[in-house]
């Protein structure tokens, strides 16, 4: 129960970050006729965070210790007892 209430947090604390990393004020900061290896910052910037945001979300998922371990009673997706 509170893996799950911990789980619930950090992803509303994501969603939160990347409510703010992907609004106006801060991609404004990216919007400047610059090129990185022949691409324009914002876009660029853009794929950055949102790839960003996926990969820490998967990782926050994927991170729990009781699906790592195996089931008791050897059938995929139940719970230990």
């Amino acid at each position: 129960m509170i893996r799950q209430r911990l789980t619930a947090q950090r992803l509303a604390a994501w969603f939160v970050a990347g409510w703010l990393l992907l609004g106006w004020p801060l991609l404004a900061l990216w919007d400047h006729p610059v090129q990185v290896a022949g691409l324009p910052l914002l876009p660029l910037a853009l794929f950055a965070v949102w790839a960003g945001l996926i990969a820490a979300v998967a990782w926050v998922l994927e991170r729990d210790p009781a699906a790592a371990a195996a089931p008791a009673d050897g059938l995929p997706g139940t719970p230990g007892r």
